[in-house]
């Protein structure tokens, strides 16, 4: 059986190799683990977790307790909860992301900024493989108010939500998709370099 010192024991490199190598009864522990007020211990359980869904499809049957992060008071929570959610939507058979995707969504309206980033990077693990969302979750990222962001993060966030909107474009063109790209390469948010690499990947 594991245990928190075992965990703790794994350096930052072997992550990938120690969740290869858990047992699947190691599993509840470590969901359990998530909620801990020890950040250490915490986010080891969540790296654990998080690189065993890249494998393994062991981690799925949690789906409901990483749901319901999403609506936790504590923004690591949220993080936490979005990212398993989404880590886990490949092997989600039972379709429960088309459940969850407007919980999901909401969080970006969340009041933490990195939550905000966390969630739509996390979108880009999604959409390659919920086509069927592709037009709501390019609806939401489209409609999104980047002036509401402190002006620090409007570049940031703008490329996160770009990056997606070119995942989503390969499955789906449409022309509020396109004339999004186009307004974000002629406007004042990005600078040469970014634009550069949108154009990049556009081609």
């Amino acid at each position: 059986m594991i245990s928190t010192g075992s965990i703790m024991a794994i350096d930052k490199s072997e992550i990938q190799e120690a969740s290869k190598a858990l047992a699947k009864d190691d599993l509840p522990q470590l969901v359990e683990w998530l909620s801990l007020k020890d950040d250490n211990i915490r986010y080891q359980a969540f790296l654990l977790l998080q690189s065993r869904s890249m494998f393994f499809d062991d981690v799925y049957p949690f789906w409901d307790t990483f749901r319901d992060k999403l609506k936790s008071d504590n923004s690591y929570q949220r993080s936490i909860g979005l990212m398993l959610v989404a880590e886990n939507a490949k092997w989600d058979a039972q379709n429960r992301m088309e459940d969850t995707i407007d919980e999901y969504l909401a969080l970006l309206n969340d009041e933490k900024p990195i939550t905000i980033r966390q969630c739509i990077q996390a979108l880009g693990k999604v959409v390659p493989f919920k086509p069927s969302l592709n037009k709501k979750v390019a609806s939401k990222l489209i409609s999104f108010e980047l002036m509401a962001v402190k002006e620090t993060m409007r570049k940031s966030i703008l490329l996160d939500i770009l990056n997606v909107l070119l995942i989503i474009r390969k499955e789906l063109k449409t022309d509020e998709v396109e004339n999004f790209i186009l307004n974000a390469l002629s406007g004042e948010i990005l600078d040469k370099k970014s634009k550069k690499q949108i154009e990049a990947l556009l081609s």
